[in-house]
């Protein structure tokens, strides 16, 4: 795969070819569509837009849609939420995409984004070295165009550096 020198690739899924993937953004916007929208190309080719960026925002994720389960968004200020899948409506790729989280100065931008279940558990590392787990039921579903509620409280100067899933030992993984 060609990447651009300021671009990074940063997530791959095996899928079907039947699948939906969710790309979103660290402004907080999302984007849902078919995989069958991203047409097969070379070993070498850079590939085709997934979702249209503003100035100043970039790619932090991208989830392929799992059946049962919830679109889990969390900030870099330790604030989070789930979503329903069916918020996002399926578009064409390419798109701006619709708010996935309301992003402000006391929430921050978007770090990740996941597909959870409500049985299993999340990791939240901080910049700073904090880590704790939380389970993911404790975490409220409520609508996209909303900020969220806090996941964990950050020193000034501390951030989120990485969330995980905690999968259950039968495999169930994305």
């Amino acid at each position: 795969m060609t990447i651009n020198p300021d671009d990074s690739l940063i997530e791959v899924k095996l899928t079907d070819g039947t699948q939906e993937v969710i790309l979103s953004t660290t402004n907080g916007k999302a984007v849902r569509f078919s995989e069958k929208e991203v047409r097969e190309m070379g070993r070498t080719a850079a590939g085709v837009r997934g979702i249209r960026l503003e100035k100043n925002d970039y790619v932090i994720g991208m989830v392929t849609v799992l059946r049962g389960a919830s679109l889990l968004v969390v900030s870099e200020r330790g604030y989070g939420k789930r979503n329903n899948i069916q918020d996002y409506r399926i578009t064409r790729r390419g798109g701006k995409g619709v708010i996935a989280m309301k992003t402000t100065d006391k929430i921050g931008k978007l770090i990740d984004i996941k597909c959870v279940y409500e049985n299993e558990d999340l990791m939240l590392i901080t910049t700073k070295g904090l880590v704790i787990r939380l389970p993911i039921k404790g975490i409220p579903t409520i609508g996209r165009n909303t900020q969220g509620v806090r996941l964990i409280r950050l020193a000034e100067e501390d951030r989120i550096g990485d969330v995980a899933r905690v999968v259950e030992e039968n495999g169930n993984e994305q």
